[in-house]
């Protein structure tokens, strides 16, 4: 059943995306969600046992939103709202924009390159040259199609709303408090590391569809650089990118003002990428969207 209800929900995302004039004047799931782990963080995330109070917050959102899918899940309309529910969810359309824009930025200057990839990354960008928004953009690109589209359309898949919108929820608090902060690193720990858990699979099948949609059939250099990425997860979707746009990714950045050295992932691949590779990034998202379309078809067809 889920499975014939993520394939439209999956062709719905990808041609409407997020319109700005529905959410512009309702707040967006993902807002809501965002508010609840605030509310969250700000009442519990003080005084002392803060790993405990962080493992309470994350099973309160675990079970708030699992109830929620469930309960839109159980309506008898034909599985319309689940569908609907799935589509905004998801997060195709509204990523290839943003990776796009950068592109079409930065051939504008590198000014407005900078400023629009700040949109899409948590690392400094007012010191990035053409190559480093490029390439920032590129690894967004391919994190996010994990993050955003294919682990969550597997957790509908094999858990139908319910699961679905525990993993959002889990994403969304990973990225608010899941940081290695003084005041989250405590407290996000549970966050973080179930986060991880989940994409554990995503991570490895949107390599595998990045690959296989260009026709590359060999993981020899995914397995290489995929496990020096600093997280357990994001490196494997972002090699996969790397080889087949031949372009060398990660490699020194700074965060916070601290220039950190992480290595670089296929460095064999041109070091000074630019608006063309964005948007080669793009097509190469569309190519992997459509091998996960027809593996939601093949698996509804089964």
């Amino acid at each position: 059943m889920s499975a014939a209800l993520l394939v439209p929900a999956l062709l719905l995302d990808a041609a409407f995306g997020e319109p700005h004039w529905l959410w512009s004047r309702l707040p967006h799931p993902a807002v809501v969600m965002g508010r609840a782990v605030g509310w969250l963080d700000a009442k519990l995330n003080r005084g002392d046992n803060r790993k405990a109070k962080g493992v309470l917050a994350l099973v309160v959102l675990v079970c708030g939103a699992g109830l929620a899918g469930a309960a839109i899940a159980s309506l008898p309309d034909g599985g319309l709202l689940e569908v609907l529910a799935a589509a905004i969810l998801l997060a195709q359309r509204s990523l290839v924009d943003h990776v796009r824009a950068v592109g079409d930025a930065l051939r504008l200057s590198l000014g407005d390159g900078r400023r629009m990839v700040a949109r899409i990354v948590g690392r400094d960008t007012t010191a990035l040259d053409g190559a480093g928004v490029a390439r920032a953009a590129i690894e967004s690109a391919a994190e996010n199609l994990s993050d955003g589209v294919v682990a969550p359309a597997l957790a509908f898949l094999v858990f139908g709303l319910p699961g679905l919108m525990i993993y959002k929820i889990t994403n969304t608090a990973d990225s608010m408090i899941g940081h290695r902060t003084p005041r989250h690193e405590q407290f996000g720990w549970a966050a973080a590391r179930f986060d991880d858990l989940l994409n554990w699979i995503p991570a490895r099948l949107t390599a595998a569809l990045i690959l296989l949609a260009h026709g590359r059939f060999d993981p020899a250099p995914v397995l290489r650089d995929g496990p020096l990425h600093r997280s357990p997860n994001a490196g494997w979707p972002e090699a996969a990118m790397a080889v087949v746009l031949d372009v060398a990714l990660s490699g020194p950045r700074s965060y916070n003002g601290v220039m950190t050295a992480f290595p670089w992932v296929w460095p064999e691949g041109r070091a000074d990428p630019g608006p063309d590779q964005i948007d080669a990034a793009c097509t190469a998202l569309w190519r992997a969207w459509a091998g996960l379309l027809g593996l939601a078809c093949l698996v509804a067809l089964v």
